[in-house]
């Protein structure tokens, strides 16, 4: 029995359902029954009919499924798969803003912890952040967290000014300007996707901003045969595998998310086999966090 026939055999016999990110590795992207950005993964897991959630990413991902499934058990393979941005702010620090500035709404990046959403009004992701940003007034005050690039580009589509925090990805953070002019040079004529955790001078050089749910989508729908990526590499498994007669170029082949490459097909058999790591979340900090993913996916 290979180590993919032991994983579903067990993802079967526990009534798991297995979901795993853009960024996750290949063969974990295999074998999983879903794959996809944080906003398809939250519909998934708001929307699971299994006993047993295996989220393949990092713990901020697991936490969320267990915010909006607190009736499942929400495994996570490796628990040391943190994300750094998601740590470059508190729930303490958020509430010391949210005192300094009473009147304005509070809005996280998914990429933050449970108490940092128990905080907020209002949760986004990059794939919905403009859509569902544009249901605030012009003029009520934001404080946007912890992503200061994905703030500043909505704000920007938007023409409104947030209080943004100074997180930051620190794997987009290492995609430059110049790494895509050289990549223009290596392929010329093919379209720059970039996420838009990049720095803007890196939006600037790009021809779209895209979360990684929509690369897919542009690379499905673009005529053209050669696309050059900025974001994390795990996402080419996924493009070349749903696009075979195109060809994708990653500015860098260095703009590797080591946590997210943690998950690994033996500690996923392992998880299940074992079912560990339990990912809870404590109330009331779960009940507050669920509202504001809920009212992120009501308008998204």
């Amino acid at each position: 029995m290979t180590i993919q026939e032991e994983i579903r055999g067990l993802a079967s016999e526990r009534r798991a359902v297995i979901l795993a990110h853009n960024y996750t590795r290949g063969e974990v992207q295999d074998v999983a029954d879903y794959t996809g950005d944080s906003l398809e993964l939250a519909r998934r897991a708001a929307a699971v009919d299994a006993d047993v959630i295996v989220f393949c990413g990092v713990y901020f991902m697991a936490e969320t499924a267990a915010i909006l499934n607190p009736g499942k058990t929400v495994l996570i393979p490796d628990p040391s798969a943190g994300c750094p941005m998601a740590d470059m702010i508190t729930g303490a620090q958020l509430r010391e803003l949210k005192a300094q500035h009473p009147k304005a709404k509070a809005v996280c990046y998914v990429n933050s912890t449970a108490e940092v959403k128990a905080e907020c009004d209002m949760c986004v992701t990059s794939g919905n952040a403009e859509r569902v940003m544009a249901t605030f007034r012009p003029d009520e005050e934001i404080l946007f967290v912890p992503d200061r690039h994905l703030g500043g580009y909505i704000s920007g589509k938007l023409g409104r000014t947030y209080e943004l925090w100074p997180g930051y990805c620190p794997t987009h953070q290492s995609i430059t300007a110049g790494g895509i002019a050289a990549a223009r040079a290596l392929h010329p004529g093919a379209p720059v996707i970039v996420h838009p955790e990049c720095a803007k001078d890196v939006r600037d050089s790009a021809d779209f901003a895209l979360s990684t749910g929509g690369m897919c989508k542009f690379a499905r729908e673009s005529d053209a045969s050669d696309i050059i990526v900025g974001t994390e590499v795990g996402i080419l498994h996924r493009l070349r595998l749903e696009n075979p007669e195109k060809r994708f170029h990653p500015v860098s082949e260095r703009t590797v998310c080591p946590n997210m490459k943690k998950t690994t097909l033996e500690n996923l058999a392992a998880s299940l086999r074992e079912t560990k790591t339990v990912v809870t979340v404590p109330e009331p900090i779960a009940s507050r966090a669920r509202r504001a993913v809920e009212a992120m996916l009501k308008i998204a």
